[in-house]
């Protein structure tokens, strides 16, 4: 077996990456602290072709060098847009047909694993601040929450490790061009 050097990955150019059909998810941070991970962010939402990234209240907005360090490049393909206020950016997007979605740990939530996403139906993704999750504004707004189960002693996951594994899970079916 032999790794595959960078050439011979196929990958799409930014210019195609812009044109090409995007999966059915926006995703909101909602007032992310570490600039390290709003930049995983921006690369795993390239990684998975999604739509959009909705940056709000103090998360970090590009152009910036602690960004670039872990988006390495993504914040050019993905496109973005700031809100200072969360629910500013979740009442656009309901406005635009968008079911949101709260990935936190609440009474009700759904296992990531059940959550079923609908042929035609558009999602917004909220993920909250790193010691104190999505603010309980936003959860009352949210269609749906979402749990991603765990099994150690620690009560969450690092938020660019929590996008990652729901975009991971809630693209596993579906079909790319």
């Amino acid at each position: 077996m032999r790794k595959l050097k960078n050439s011979e990955l196929g990958r799409k150019s930014v210019d195609q990456f812009r044109r090409s059909e995007k999966s059915p998810f926006v995703i909101v941070l909602d007032n992310i602290r570490s600039f390290s991970n709003v930049g995983s962010v921006f690369r795993t939402a390239d990684a998975f072709l999604t739509e959009s990234i909705y940056l709000c209240g103090i998360t970090a907005v590009p152009p910036n060098r602690e960004i670039q360090k872990t988006a390495l490049g993504a914040t050019e393909s993905v496109a973005w847009k700031y809100f200072k206020d969360t629910m500013d950016a979740v009442k656009e997007l309901k406005s635009h047909g968008y079911l949101i979605v709260g990935i936190e740990q609440a009474e009700g939530a759904v296992n990531l694993g059940d959550f079923v996403v609908r042929d035609g139906s558009k999602y917004a993704l909220v993920f909250g601040h790193e010691v104190n999750g999505v603010n309980q504004d936003i959860i009352n707004a949210c269609d749906y929450v979402i749990e991603i189960p765990q099994f150690g002693t620690k009560h969450s996951f690092n938020i660019a490790v929590s996008t990652g594994i729901v975009l991971w899970e809630l693209n596993r079916t579906r079909k790319y061009q």
